[in-house]
């Protein structure tokens, strides 16, 4: 009796050994997963032209054990830097953007297109935003053109309605 609990112990312990008796399962990537490794593509420096005339330099970098999106936007108002932050929030890409307009809208990756090429993200909240009717960035569509060019289009939104629209073109520098 007792060699036949041996051969069924031994019989469950093989597998542990050499690890998993069950094969191991791929990780499922999701929409807004593969969006955020597109983010984090962009590490970089980029140009910035916008369809309102004005220029601008633009850094993105990976910090945090590459669980934040750091992208810094300098000269698009004069001598001011703007901030926008990209993380995964469970399975949730949010992005926070540090306006020139002494608030912090929240926003989420709400739509997947082309393949993942076009991300849309929408208004969830913000900081020092007492009503969404005070003047925020409230939607931006990211296009990945392709590994050297990202068009992003904002759109501003006060006082109970979209105000304009400001689309700009990266392009890579290095």
């Amino acid at each position: 009796m007792l060699a036949a609990w041996l051969s069924v112990l031994f019989a469950l312990l093989i597998p542990l050994e050499g690890g998993s008796a069950a094969p191991a399962t791929a990780e499922v990537v999701t929409p807004p997963r593969a969006a955020f490794e597109r983010f984090k593509k962009l590490e970089g420096t980029w140009k910035g032209e916008s369809t309102k005339g004005w220029k601008e330099d633009v850094s993105f970098r990976t910090i945090a054990g590459g669980s934040t999106v750091v992208e810094t936007s300098f000269d698009a108002h004069p001598d001011e830097t703007m901030l926008t932050l990209f993380a995964m929030d469970g399975e949730r890409l949010r992005l926070t953007h540090y306006c020139v307009a002494k608030n912090q809208p929240r926003l989420e990756a709400t739509s997947f297109e082309d393949g993942g090429k076009t991300v849309t993200f929408t208004f969830v909240d913000g900081g020092n935003l007492p009503s969404r009717n005070r003047g925020h960035m409230d939607a931006a569509v990211f296009h990945f053109e392709d590994a050297d060019h990202v068009t992003t289009r904002w759109t501003w939104y006060q006082d109970g309605k979209e105000r304009w629209l400001e689309e700009i073109r990266l392009t890579r520098k290095s």
